[in-house]
């Protein structure tokens, strides 16, 4: 996403000593106060809502953490128990009318108000751009948008499911950025047999204890992005590292995947420091402790805002230098280079995309973007685009006849073509993705602002689930 966010960081003073007291830190330190648009993107790479509670932790269950989250989320759903029959009974009627050659109704839940709001728009241009480069037709049927705002709230995406479900009589359902929206639309869907699939939502559960075979996800799974940098860190950057994150359910399945591999290899987690989300500005504090325990270098998992803040301020804690500073690709991403500046020069980070990828798949997604939007895609826009492919090669493959869930599902789980990011595919046994993840480089561009260089790219990886039983 394209950000005005703008910035005022003052000169910070150092002790006598020539390092930079916490006092004069907390004194001196400017507050970043990022754009809304950056503000809408904290945290919804990973598409949850909710902080857990509790002061900064040390150690984490993530598998405890994201249970939760479903367990809240199932909780909401109960209450709309009574409409989950009535949205079978639709969807039961629905089948006469998905016949070939009606419109090809699809429900897209996504955020359109609220902290999340440029992320849905982000994710809707991306799906009308592919759907406009196939004239807005699959296999005989017109392509009929229902689009409907999910509120980052659980229960009213409920009744906006059930809507499109029971009123709307729609064919399929996409989107969904946070992961407590989907995990409960995740209970109304399932017994209505209507195939979602999410463009964002990165919940472990979600591909896990709470899969369903009617939901796919195009996206990520949040312990995924991570998983291949654990064991390069060990060979490249330290033996023993300290990760920060979040104190919340998305933040704890980053650091998960990281350590996972990380420790694998041989290498130590020396601490583990999560600031509450949602809730710090001035990580002074938690840059204390990372600076007390001298680790050879600090993973991190932070987005929008807090990501501003968290780079911007490690530089100015003189940690920059001293400390390598490595993590998910969401910390120093479109939304958040501009605000960052050259605080993010120099951070190397995995993700599945970056704009800079030198593939002609990706030229020209980013080249017709630009055409249409007037402005850079977003990875959530990538995502968007990708979502749209994925139903479009489904419905293609069973004609146009949406009516058999069953060979449409099966018809989905053989999808895989050559995205912008890269090959991607799906596992018919959880509905994850598999694919690339990158490592790049923020670095200064030729127009002197910082953008990322692939450096690394290691090839299909498949969703943490899958992962963590290999």
């Amino acid at each position: 996403m394209n950000q005005d966010a703008k910035s005022t960081v003052p000169n910070v003073s150092a002790d006598t000593n020539g390092k930079l007291s916490r006092r004069n830190f907390i004194k001196k330190s400017a507050i970043v106060v990022a754009s809304t648009a950056v503000a809408g993107s904290v945290l919804a790479a990973c598409g949850e809502t909710s902080p857990t509670a509790g002061p900064v932790a040390t150690s984490a269950s993530t598998t405890a953490t994201t249970n939760a989250v479903a367990t809240t989320s199932a909780a909401v759903t109960s209450a709309a128990a009574t409409t989950v029959s009535a949205a079978t009974t639709s969807a039961a009627a629905t089948v006469a009318a998905a016949a070939t050659g009606a419109n090809l109704k699809l429900g897209v839940l996504v955020p359109l108000s609220g902290v999340y709001a440029q992320l849905g728009p982000d994710i809707i241009d991306g799906m009308n751009l592919y759907f406009d480069s196939i004239g807005g037709v699959v296999a005989g049927r017109k392509i009929e948008m229902i689009k409907e705002d999910e509120e980052n709230d659980p229960a009213a995406s409920i009744r906006k499911t059930n809507k499109l479900i029971q009123s709307d009589k729609v064919d399929l359902m996409a989107g969904i950025v946070s992961s407590a929206v989907a995990l409960a639309v995740r209970d109304v869907v399932d017994p209505a047999k209507t195939v979602l699939v999410i463009a964002n939502a990165g919940a472990k559960a979600l591909t896990g204890d709470k899969f369903s075979k009617y939901i796919f996800r195009t996206a990520f799974s949040n312990g995924q992005v991570p998983w291949p940098l654990g064991t390069w860190a060990y060979t490249n950057v330290g033996k023993k590292i300290l990760a920060t994150a979040p104190d919340y359910a998305a933040g704890k399945e980053s650091v998960e995947g990281f350590k996972t591999t990380f420790t694998k290899a041989g290498g130590q987690i020396v601490s583990e420091v999560y600031p509450p989300f949602g809730k710090t500005s001035d990580y002074a504090p938690f840059l204390t402790q990372i600076q007390q325990a001298k680790p050879d270098a600090v993973y991190a998992f932070y987005s929008g805002t807090e990501a501003v803040n968290f780079v911007k301020q490690y530089e100015q804690f003189g940690l920059k230098g001293a400390i390598p500073l490595i993590g998910a690709g969401f910390m120093v991403e479109e939304d958040t280079l501009p605000a960052q500046g050259n605080s993010a020069i120099g951070i190397k980070t995995s993700l599945h995309y970056a704009l800079t990828l030198d593939t002609p798949e990706n030229k020209k997604f980013v080249a017709d973007f630009i055409a249409k939007y007037k402005r850079n895609p977003s990875t959530f826009a990538l995502q968007g685009y990708d979502t749209a492919r994925f139903i479009a090669e489904g419905v293609k493959a069973v004609g146009g006849d949406t009516s058999n869930k069953d060979k449409l599902i099966q018809a989905l789980e053989a999808v895989k073509f050559t995205s912008p990011r890269g090959p991607i595919e799906f596992d018919p046994v959880n509905h994850g993705i598999t694919q690339n993840i990158y490592l790049r480089e923020a670095v200064a561009g030729a127009d002197g602002k910082p953008s990322n260089k692939v450096i690394q790219t290691f090839n299909a990886i498949k969703d943490i689930n899958t992962l963590l039983k290999s």
